[in-house]
């Protein structure tokens, strides 16, 4: 049975999108504290700290507002690990095109190192060929030369030898200049991977450290306290995405996805079950980056890997103007992203401990949105 006007609700809501507001009541999977990334390779302090002062096991259930401040903690533990997650996955993107480069310049180097061997011998021929005629140079071999044919002949060949002369001097002299570029490229290639590997293990032991504290303080909660803290998950998901809805923003929103949105979103919803980790860009699990760059990729058009990096390169559109296959990127340092379906919905890749899903476009803070395929 189709819809009808009863399905509508304030602020333009559709069916799907009233669905998705009701999955978001029912579900923690379109909880805050979705995990992605900004480029911060500097490692912080441990965040375990936070853990010790969360209740123990062995204590009642708390009060709601404690339980809440435990929410917001578990929520910047997790965003902490998604910003670093991003820095790990942009060095790691780093590490893949400087070990490209560097093998290009080490082919470069030896392909010149046999040049300019060939230019050495190429100039012994020509001494050896001096040495032959006793040392003198051709110019003065034609001086004394008493045929007229022969000095007309000789002049050509004097000229002749004039500009290979010239010219191998030219060609040994730029070989032997590129030579050293390639090698002073190569060196600073090797420096940046060095920083890289270095940035690299920063973020990997922030995103560490940062999931083991959220692990731990989750671990001291009684199993009342973990069931209350789901239930304010999920009360804060449906109201922000009931307060995004409730702007109206819906009614503006009537784009219809292009023929390569509809491909990475085919793509997207295939995955929905698969676990989040993080750096993984499938085929078994994603992280949030993982998932809208892989989405798109089958849809054959490659985007950067990075949250920061779709949001600094890819074409920025109005979330009015946006449409089904766009990406939503989300927080002031772009640390999450999430493909667009329409009415309100997103697949995303939220965090550790949670699976891709489908959730509501506005249960996080939306810096903006970009279009792949602009």
């Amino acid at each position: 049975m189709g819809p009808d006007k009863h399905t509508v609700r304030p602020g333009g809501r559709g069916i799907l999108a009233t669905a998705v507001t009701v999955v978001c009541a029912v579900t923690v999977l379109a909880a805050p504290g979705t995990a992605f990334a900004a480029p911060d390779p500097t490692p912080s302090a441990s965040a375990t700290s936070g853990a010790s002062a969360s209740p123990s096991p062995s204590v009642t259930l708390p009060p709601d507002k404690d339980l809440e401040a435990v929410r917001r903690k578990l929520d910047d533990l997790y965003h902490d690990a998604a910003v670093a997650t991003d820095a790990y996955n942009a060095a790691e993107e780093a590490a893949q095109k400087q070990s490209a480069q560097i093998v290009e310049l080490a082919k470069k180097i030896v392909k010149g190192q046999r040049k300019l061997d060939q230019l050495k011998q190429r100039a012994g021929r020509a001494a050896a060929a001096q040495y032959r005629t006793g040392g003198l140079p051709d110019s003065a071999q034609l001086v004394l030369s008493d045929n007229p044919s022969q000095f007309l002949d000789g002049a050509g060949r004097v000229l002749q030898g004039q500009r290979a002369a010239k010219g191998l001097i030219r060609e040994l002299t730029q070989t032997q200049q590129d030579l050293k570029q390639y090698a002073a490229d190569a060196a600073g290639q090797w420096n940046k991977l060095e920083a890289g590997r270095k940035a690299k293990a920063a973020a990997k032991k922030k995103i560490t450290e940062r999931i083991a504290a959220a692990e731990e303080l989750q671990s001291k909660l009684e199993k009342k306290q973990k069931k209350r803290l789901a239930e304010l998950e999920r009360q804060a998901a449906y109201q922000a995405q009931t307060a995004w809805l409730d702007t109206g923003i819906l009614g503006e929103i009537h784009g219809n996805a292009s023929a390569a949105g509809q491909k990475a979103i085919a793509f997207a919803t295939a995955q929905i079950g698969k676990p989040y980790v993080w750096g993984a860009e499938g085929p078994d699990s994603y992280d949030c980056s993982g998932l809208t760059s892989q989405a798109w990729a089958s849809a054959g058009k490659p985007i950067p890997r990075t949250s920061q990096e779709q949001w600094k390169q890819l074409k920025h559109v109005d979330v009015k103007d946006m449409r089904p296959g766009d990406l939503i990127i989300y927080f002031d340092d772009a640390s999450h992203v999430a493909l667009y379906i329409g009415d309100g919905a997103i697949i995303q890749a939220p965090r550790p401990g949670r699976t891709v899903s489908i959730g509501g476009a506005g249960t996080m803070p939306i810096l903006g949105v970009v279009r792949p395929d602009a």
